[in-house]
């Protein structure tokens, strides 16, 4: 697959606190699959959740999907999610516009932890279902959080920045983990705090909304 889209890791972190103060709309995915390469493996799970700086938007997005593989013992033991539990599921094409209808247009900010592999597993669907791959700019939170927290990163354990790991540093709650739900919950929570602890918050509403007309970001 050669079409991907761009994975922005704002290298200009006022841009993204900017982004964010100013009420702009986010999208933390993710997705659970049924292995680790798109060429031979499918989503069985996205999960989203749609935010800005005032909270949570509407309902939060989940749907399982019948793949045309068998989800592997592992992982059904990894992620909960069995055979069973998929074989009445729709497909990847309607999961896959049920997702593009969530996420409404190309403006809205998306965000995951470890953003290439599911961008990866979603344009490989869409693609198969005859759609054009996803536009949206993409945050990944991994380098994101290796750049705001160096102290964590001199320290080179392994580990450290998985999601479960930050969630725990930062006294995330998180309620099923290898769930796209939550792990896309977990994930908006991990931006915010980063926003949060990296860039003093904008107070000023007006104030923030003029600097983002001034802005050329994308």
């Amino acid at each position: 697959m050669n079409e991907r889209p761009p994975i922005h890791i704002f290298s200009k972190y006022n841009t993204l606190a900017r982004e964010f103060f100013c009420g702009r709309t986010f999208i933390a995915f993710d997705t659970e699959t049924t292995g680790l390469h798109a060429s031979d493996s499918y989503m069985i799970e996205i999960g989203a959740v749609k935010f800005n700086c005032d909270g949570i938007i509407g309902e939060p997005f989940d749907i399982l999907i019948k793949p045309p593989v068998p989800v592997p013992a592992q992982l059904e033991e990894l992620t909960h999610i069995t055979n069973d539990m998929l074989k009445d599921c729709p497909g990847e094409e309607t999961a896959v516009k049920a997702f593009l209808e969530y996420i409404e247009d190309d403006y809205t900010l998306l965000a995951a932890h470890n953003a290439p592999f599911d961008l990866y597993f979603m344009n490989a669907a869409l693609i198969r279902s005859g759609l054009a791959p996803l536009k949206n700019i993409c945050i990944d939170t991994l380098p994101l959080s290796k750049w705001a927290y160096p102290s964590l990163t001199a320290m080179n354990i392994k580990g450290t920045f998985k999601l479960q790991s930050l969630a725990q540093r930062f006294n995330i709650e998180v309620k099923a983990a290898h769930r796209a739900d939550d792990d896309a919950r977990v994930c908006m929570e991990v931006l915010k705090r980063i926003v949060e602890d990296s860039l003093p918050r904008q107070k000023d509403y007006k104030q923030a909304q003029e600097e983002k007309s001034q802005l050329s970001l994308f």
